[in-house]
């Protein structure tokens, strides 16, 4: 393994030094990363947990990152077997029977992931040193999690020392080590301890315990207590609860200890708790709980449960348990904390917090991991957050209290992939998040009715259009549009672009863009494009939202501003140029629309590859091309396509996204001077994380 470096490592073994070292966030932290580079990824996990449940890491891997490779091959055996195995004194037996399975599956994958084994019930010593072992006889590098929760500074050091000189001991390559799970307030002393202590040439990361991830949810107490779902929006369930209520005062006494996050306990037959800690989800001045177990199989009585059940809004679980209070009270605060396939907002939590405090470039390296030529669409979304997340833009969203809005900014910020601002009433907005469970920490809240940027707005916009003839109070009736205020405060460079569109048209959202902040110099016409994310490659569409029937010049145009934005994203712009016939094949007037737009384009951007006129099947099939075009440097190898008129475009992206299962990302709007986006009305959360991401990206080029 010394050589490991000197050429390119197929995987990496990630090991818990010791029990609860939350390996897991490790393992999501470096899926992401290689997900990013390899479009085959391998998952390897030699030992799971016993029981009969699924292994909650294998299962969440395998399922998030959609790999090719079954439950049963992704691992050898159960903490049960190893443990009377290396009773028998069988340690050989159980490397050997880790390395025939890897084997088996090495070939299949570009690199292979491989999660260590904790707690196999012999020892802690054991468990370290065979999973040392595993990686050196995978000829896998090795990534060690250390925990550092309730550790003094020199603790930490400490073991980092013994652990450093095993695996250097072993031969092993230590890609790095990372010491998780330190209290937030000492992650600076940790730091000094490290530096004055340890020495040497391996990376060394501390990544601060979060609450959030060391919490365990509603689902999780529902279902290990064993309790029924009562009342509320089971989506409620991915709440997470920071500290357990007993409620056994009088209700005026017991509010006064209400805190974020609280699941209340109480028994059953508490009504007046009940009603009175539903109510506190409508009031602004209350803190927002968590959720609410009633104990001792006790119910609410009929008229009660009538009440309750209209309270649409409630959003917060209400879980009964038969066991008493006490009991419940016991069981609940040992239930364990997961990030679980089952709470996306928790991996969301864990991806951002290892992103934040782990160099990744300085991984990939050590690692040596070269970027795949094949770009998969979960390559090239994961790009967009990594891309994002280089510059940190500052993004406003106009529909500030709408749903999928709120879900995403939770999303977004949790992976610290921008900044975000919300325009909305700061009281409806703050209500719908907490329906929706949704923390919106960091996040700014603007009531554009009443900023007191507004009148600056109204004045800067009736300056800007005042040569059109609008008044001053049409300049107020637009200003109090929260488009137009968001897309005034772009143009202001208070933020550096604005996404929008979930309840609004498209003419809504681009309006205001092309009245204020208008497009580039040298960009005669705005255009749009889509990203279509082919199971093998991304491919760049255009235009298909905004211009209905360009003519040749425009035409120019939006292949120019196409051919900028895929390079933009990574994309070699090959430029076809698409109509009905290919070559000098056909004539007609909107064949020679699209010939006269290539001889244009060309004397704009002679450094682009651009050709035209060519049909689809020419542009993207290598052995068409080679009949009806040989010797193209474009046909055949296409990878921004533009459309004659918006009706073909349009149709085109849905009909090869429907029947090909290719994942469209837009429309991305180009050519203006500030990124504005546009989001279907019928939009996914997804869509709305991605088109955000894709923003802050186009904000970042100069």
């Amino acid at each position: 393994m010394s050589n490991i470096q000197d050429r390119k490592a197929r995987s990496i073994y990630v090991s818990a030094l010791e029990p609860k070292s939350g390996k897991l966030m490790v393992s999501l932290g470096l899926m992401e990363l290689i997900t990013r580079l390899v479009s085959k990824v391998g998952f390897f996990r030699p030992v799971i947990r016993s029981g009969p449940k699924p292994d909650n890491d294998l299962s969440l891997i395998l399922e998030r990152y959609g790999l090719e490779i079954s439950y049963e091959e992704a691992h050898v055996f159960t903490v049960d077997e190893v443990q009377a195995l290396g009773a028998q004194g069988k340690f050989k037996d159980i490397v050997q029977a880790i390395i025939e399975r890897y084997s088996e599956i090495r070939d299949r994958f570009e690199f292979i992931l491989c999660e260590g084994f904790e707690s196999s019930g012999i020892s802690a010593g054991f468990d370290v040193d065979a999973n040392i072992n595993i990686a050196k006889n995978l000829g896998s590098p090795i990534l060690g999690v250390l925990s550092g929760k309730n550790k003094q500074e020199h603790e930490i050091t400490e073991s980092l020392k013994i652990i450093l000189d095993s695996i250097r001991s072993e031969g092993c390559f230590n890609v790095a080590t990372i010491v998780n799970r330190v209290d937030p307030d000492r992650v600076a002393s940790v730091w000094k301890q490290i530096n004055q202590d340890i020495a040497g040439d391996v990376p060394i990361y501390v990544i601060p315990e979060v609450a959030e991830l060391a919490s365990p949810t509603m689902g999780e107490i529902m279902e290990g207590l064993g309790c029924s779902f009562i009342h509320g929006d089971r989506s409620g369930l991915s709440r997470v609860i920071r500290q357990f209520k007993i409620a056994a005062m009088t209700l005026d006494n017991y509010l006064s200890y209400l805190e974020d996050g609280d699941l209340i306990i109480t028994p059953g037959d508490r009504e007046d708790i009940l009603v009175g800690t539903l109510t506190t989800l409508f009031s602004h001045t209350f803190p927002n709980i968590s959720g609410i177990l009633l104990t001792g199989g006790l119910r609410p009585g009929p008229r009660v449960t009538r009440l309750v059940e209209g309270m649409r809004k409630a959003s917060i679980p209400v879980i009964g348990a038969k066991e008493d209070t006490f009991t419940s009270a016991m069981k609940a605060s040992q239930v364990p904390a997961l990030i679980s396939r089952d709470n996306p907002k928790k991996v969301d939590i864990a991806l951002g917090t290892f992103e934040s405090a782990v160099n990744i470039d300085e991984i990939r390296q050590r690692l040596a991991v070269s970027r795949s030529e094949i770009v998969t669409p979960l390559m090239f979304q994961y790009s967009l957050f990594e891309r994002a997340r280089q510059t940190l833009r500052h993004i406003v969203l106009p529909e500030g209290d709408e749903e999928r809005i709120l879900k995403a900014t939770e999303v977004l910020r949790a992976r610290n992939v921008v900044d975000i601002t919300l325009i909305g009433h700061d009281d409806r907005v703050r209500e719908k998040a907490a329906i929706l469970g949704v923390e919106l920490n960091g996040v700014e809240i603007i009531d554009h009715v009443n900023s007191p940027l507004l009148d600056g707005f109204i004045e800067e916009f009736y300056e800007l259009r005042k040569y059109k003839g609008i008044t001053l109070d049409a300049a107020r009736d637009a200003m109090l549009d929260e488009n137009y205020f968001g897309v005034m405060m772009v143009y202001k460079g208070m933020v550096d672009g604005m996404v929008s569109g979930a309840v609004h048209t498209t003419a809504d959202v681009l309006r205001p863009a092309f009245q204020i902040i208008k497009t580039r110099p040298g960009v005669k016409i705005a255009s749009s494009v889509f990203f279509m994310c082919m199971p093998t490659k991304v491919l760049v569409f255009g235009d298909c939202a905004v211009n209905p029937d360009p003519n040749a010049e425009e035409l120019a145009a939006i292949a120019i501003s196409s051919a900028d934005t895929a390079a933009t994203f990574d994309i070699e712009p090959r430029v076809a140029m698409l109509s009905y016939s290919t070559g000098t094949s056909g004539k007609g007037k909107d064949v020679e629309k699209v010939r006269q737009a290539v001889e244009i384009a060309h004397k704009l951007r002679p450094d682009l590859l651009i050709e035209g006129p060519l049909q689809y099947d020419a542009a993207i099939d290598p052995e068409v091309a080679k009949k009806k075009l040989p010797g193209s440097k474009v046909a055949g190898r296409a990878t921004v396509f533009i459309f004659p008129d918006l009706n073909t475009g349009n149709n085109t992206y849905k009909a090869v996204q429907r029947s090909s299962g290719a994942i469209a990302i837009g429309p991305v709007i180009q050519g203006l001077k500030k990124p504005v986006n546009d989001l279907s009305r019928g939009c996914l959360v997804e869509d709305v994380i991605n088109t955000v991401a894709i923003t802050a990206v186009q904000a970042g080029q100069k």
